[in-house]
């Protein structure tokens, strides 16, 4: 078989004034400028009172200000709002069968979930099957396929025939073409999702003890 031939340090002390100077700018929020303004007029020299126009630009200022936390909080509703939504997006997923990008297969009660790969031009293949220690357990020679997509089937057993422990494997395809050249491969596997599972405030699709993202999802069936 062709397949068997395969630190640095600047002036931080300028650095960090500026950086303190800049974080109390940024700090000053609605309330602390509207205490600064009116303890401005309740301590201003009655022989040279506040501007007028001075004191109008002031309260610009602050219209300016509070029309921007109210811009921000409008954001956050807004994005809140999307995250919900996303969120009930993939429970559409629940009980159904999908297909994703990945590279693990479950064995569970001694039967293997499908398995696939993709060719992108005409190559002999080979899946070799990996345990959760990355500790190769078993070679399957898949023989010449064409380009497009194939699934296999692993038995669930060791290169001696040994039945395995149920639990999560993973597996790698290669393929070679007639001139021992490497031909691109990619895997995915099949399952149904069991459960969803946040993390970080996103949602993770489980497909048994496997947690897969909603975007490496290509095909959805309806579990049988």
């Amino acid at each position: 078989m062709i397949l068997d031939g395969l630190g640095m340090e600047g002036s931080r002390g300028t650095s960090t004034a500026s950086a303190t100077s800049t974080n109390t700018q940024d700090n000053l929020g609605r309330d602390e400028f509207l205490t600064l303004l009116v303890a401005q007029l309740e301590n201003q020299d009655p022989l040279n009172p506040l501007e007028s126009t001075e004191f109008t630009s002031q309260l610009a200022q602050y219209s300016s200000l509070e029309q921007l936390f109210n811009v921000n909080g409008t954001l956050l509703e807004i994005k809140e709002g999307l995250d919900v939504q996303s969120s009930g997006d993939v429970l559409k997923y629940l009980g159904k069968e999908v297909t994703s990008d990945e590279n693990a297969i479950s064995l569970v009660n001694g039967l293997a979930g499908e398995g696939g790969y993709s060719l992108e031009e005409r190559g002999e293949v080979m899946v070799v099957v990996y345990d959760a220690g990355g500790e190769e357990v078993q070679r399957i020679y898949e023989g010449w396929k064409d380009p497009g997509t194939h699934a296999f089937q692993w038995n669930g057993e060791d290169q001696d025939g040994h039945a395995l422990q149920d639990g999560l494997y993973a597996f790698q395809a290669m393929a070679a073409d007639e001139a021992g050249g490497e031909v691109a491969v990619s895997t995915r596997m099949t399952g149904k999702i069991t459960g969803i599972q946040y993390v970080g405030g996103q949602p993770t699709l489980m497909m048994g003890d496997r947690a897969i993202q909603p975007s490496g999802i290509v095909e959805v069936r309806t579990a049988d």
